[in-house]
């Protein structure tokens, strides 16, 4: 009688919820088509990277500064040419001396359709609202990278550090391009969720990527960094559905010899490509809906293949070197990207000598990370600005256990 309860609500929950997302999809749908010139690359591409092909204002309001969108240029991981889509926040204070600094934000999972992406959706800053004021109103610059292939162009390379950082950096350098921007050479990164990888892969590749460029530490919020780990405990959860449907329609494009049908069930196969366009919260609703009714996209753990195993570690950052200063804010109750992997992360990177600053967040879920997290990103981000001595958190005791629970 519980289950008939629970699977009755969920019906109609998922019918109420349909409904509004019905409602607004003719709406976003010609958003889209009416967006779709602006993202459209030009052939031949610019070689220069970071070149600017389009901007334009976003249509918002931000406190402190100005918004716009652009269509810049970036690369693939094999140094093909590649735009991305991304957005460019200038303040309105006075430069100082030496030029403004800047802070690049990565995005968290949004879903590969059109209208997740940032740039193109309706709702462009919702991870940003408690830390980009703060930006702004110190002076510096803030850039957001769409990523190649959201919204763009494809495909996307989800979760492929290579491909993630030559984004994020070539977006720095598209807000260098613009002189009225009085750019200077110094800047930060900060991300959520696979925007949070990209953050931490940036300080391993970044540096010898642009080498004009001085990154003086990156910060994450609930960042997805122990991938073997994560993929062991999600692969039968609605977590599994989500960003399984993802890293199939993106890993083959990198990794050419993953096998892709035998670690899917039936159910997964058919819905996958499918499922990956849809943005977070429709897959979201469609992902619980199948969990509760014992439906698993993997067919099983997809480290039981060794291709995938690998591919899985290779994607994992290892410890950042001490010169890297790093800054990570983890919520506990967190069911996305769980609390006890970033705690063997803590643990192990502490272990190796890395610069950690490491915010633990009681009760907060993946999705609040960022909100929380993010007026103590900005004053982390403020003293490597500053040059101050960094607050290394590694002597403090770990408040979850650094192991699987199961």
């Amino acid at each position: 009688m519980v289950l008939l309860v629970f699977l009755a609500g969920l019906a109609v929950g998922l019918a109420f919820a349909a409904a509004r997302i019905g409602a607004s999809w003719e709406a976003s749908r010609e958003r889209q088509v009416a967006l779709d010139p602006f993202y459209a690359a030009p052939d031949p591409l610019p070689t220069q990277l970071g070149t600017i092909i389009r901007i334009e204002p976003l249509g918002i309001e931000v406190a402190g500064g100005s918004a716009q969108r652009m269509l810049y240029v970036s690369e693939r991981p094999d140094g093909t040419r590649a735009v991305s889509g991304g957005m460019l926040f200038l303040p309105d204070a006075p430069a100082p001396a030496g030029g403004r600094p800047i802070v690049a934000w990565e995005h968290g999972t949004l879903g590969m359709g059109e209208a997740c992406v940032p740039s193109r959706s309706s709702n462009p800053i919702g991870d940003m609202t408690t830390f980009l004021p703060l930006m702004l109103e110190q002076g510096w610059i803030v850039v957001a990278t769409d990523y190649v292939g959201l919204g763009t162009p494809g495909p996307n390379q989800y979760l492929i550090a290579q491909s993630e950082v030559r984004d994020v950096v070539n977006a720095v350098r598209a807000a260098r391009s613009i002189a009225e921007a009085k750019a200077g050479d110094r800047y930060a990164t900060f991300g959520h969720s696979q925007g949070g990888h990209a953050s931490i892969w940036t300080g391993h590749l970044g540096p010898e990527y642009a080498p004009e460029l001085t990154l003086v530490g990156v910060a994450a919020a609930a960042p997805a960094l122990d991938l073997p780990a994560i993929a062991s405990a999600q692969w039968d959860t609605a977590v599994g559905w989500v960003i399984g449907s993802d890293l199939i329609e993106s890993w083959p494009t990198y990794y050419p010899d993953l096998p892709v049908d035998s670690i899917l069930t039936a159910q997964g196969a058919d819905a996958g490509s499918r499922l990956a366009t849809e943005c977070i919260v429709e897959s979201g609703l469609e992902a619980t809906a199948r969990e509760a009714f014992g439906d698993q996209f993997f067919a099983g753990d997809p480290q039981a293949s060794p291709a995938w195993k690998q591919a899985l570690r290779d994607q994992t950052p290892s410890a950042p070197p001490p010169a890297m200063p790093v800054f990570i804010a983890q919520g506990t109750a967190d069911q996305v990207v769980l609390a006890w992997p970033n705690a063997i992360v803590a643990q192990d990177w502490c272990e190796a000598g890395s610069n950690l600053s490491m915010l633990w967040m009681g009760d907060v879920n993946h999705q609040d990370a960022a909100h929380v997290a993010g007026p103590s990103a900005f004053q982390w981000i403020y003293e490597r600005f500053a040059g101050m001595p960094v607050t290394n958190t590694c002597s403090l005791p770990l408040p979850v256990d650094p192991v699987d629970p199961d």
